[in-house]
């Protein structure tokens, strides 16, 4: 397996993501770790609003990408060619739609994102549709908030854990999301390991959609394979928590001040990780970490459930 075959099962449009979100900065280090922190904030529109009603909307027409393994959308796509019709692809839609809980303090807004950002950004496809496997709406799966791939140019494959949490305060935001991924980077192997449920789920229902491919990925989580050997462990999170920058009611926003606000805290916030980082003794993992400052976290995952047509 190599790069391009990754590649080759990422999902939507980077631009897009561009729309909603604005690059502060990237690859921020922290001494002393292998994290790398990229900041984004809220996009500022011509009419000097930021839009968390829109990017809640935009999450919500990925919902399929999300929440449906690639190989059945595949096929729903195949089916409703053949028959010119759309009623397939509806379908998965309502699915995926219905597989998302209606409780207020949900963490699904922050896992969607997350996966937003990790593909279109990051460039690391998704490979284990968790949701698809729920059987109560209203429960969280268990293990990591998503599992995504990128594959050295040797043939390591690097197993990305994801985690995320979307806070009112930005401390115990960095401190749960970094605590709740720590033993899936550094438990030792085990049956009892904290990651074990999600490597069994992986050898069986790992999805690039191309089925050479996908039988190449699941390989990697055969424990009678020597492939099993050459996967290292990696982390992607996402912390986002409220700002105080944004402006309040209807005073107009403008998206410099924004930035430079967002990129003057940044230094705080990744202090605050590095040694969150090294309490946790995650120091020699690498790991992605975004930081989304938000106008409201209560408000984002308002205006997701309600995208959603979960909550009015």
């Amino acid at each position: 397996m190599n790069p391009d075959d990754l590649a080759s099962a990422l999902t939507g449009n980077p631009e897009a993501l561009e729309v909603h979100l604005t690059l502060v900065q990237r690859d921020v280090q922290v001494e002393g770790n292998l994290v790398k922190i990229h900041c984004h904030c809220l996009s500022v529109d011509a009419n000097g609003r930021v839009q968390p009603r829109r990017l809640a909307e935009f999450m919500r027409n990925a919902v399929v990408d999300y929440a449906i393994p690639r190989s059945k959308l595949a096929e729903a796509k195949e089916r409703d060619n053949r028959y010119n019709s759309t009623e397939a692809v509806t379908e998965l839609i309502e699915r995926a739609k219905r597989s998302f809980t209606d409780l207020t303090n949900t963490g699904e807004g922050g896992e969607m994102l997350l996966f937003l950002l990790a593909e279109r950004f990051l460039k690391l496809p998704h490979i284990l549709c968790k949701m698809d496997l729920k059987t109560d709406t209203r429960m969280h799966y268990h293990g990591a908030d998503g599992v995504y791939a990128g594959v050295t140019s040797d043939g390591t494959l690097k197993l990305y854990w994801g985690e995320s949490k979307v806070y009112s305060d930005p401390s115990s935001a960095i401190r749960d999301c970094l605590s709740s991924l720590s033993p899936f980077l550094i438990e030792p192997e085990s049956e009892d390991a904290e990651r074990e449920r999600d490597l069994m789920l992986l050898s069986d229902k790992a999805d690039l959609s191309n089925p050479i491919l996908t039988a190449a990925l699941r390989k990697y989580f055969d424990k009678s394979s020597p492939m099993s050997k050459r996967v290292q462990y990696c982390g992607v999170a996402l912390v986002g928590f409220d700002a105080s920058f944004y402006p309040k009611d209807e005073a107009k926003a403008v998206a410099d001040q924004i930035s430079e606000a967002s990129r003057a805290e940044l230094s705080g916030w990744s202090k605050r990780i590095g040694e969150r980082i090294k309490l946790e003794k995650l120091d020699q993992i690498e790991i992605e970490l975004f930081c989304v400052p938000l106008p409201s976290a209560e408000g984002f995952r308002a205006a997701f459930l309600k995208a959603m047509g979960i909550k009015e």
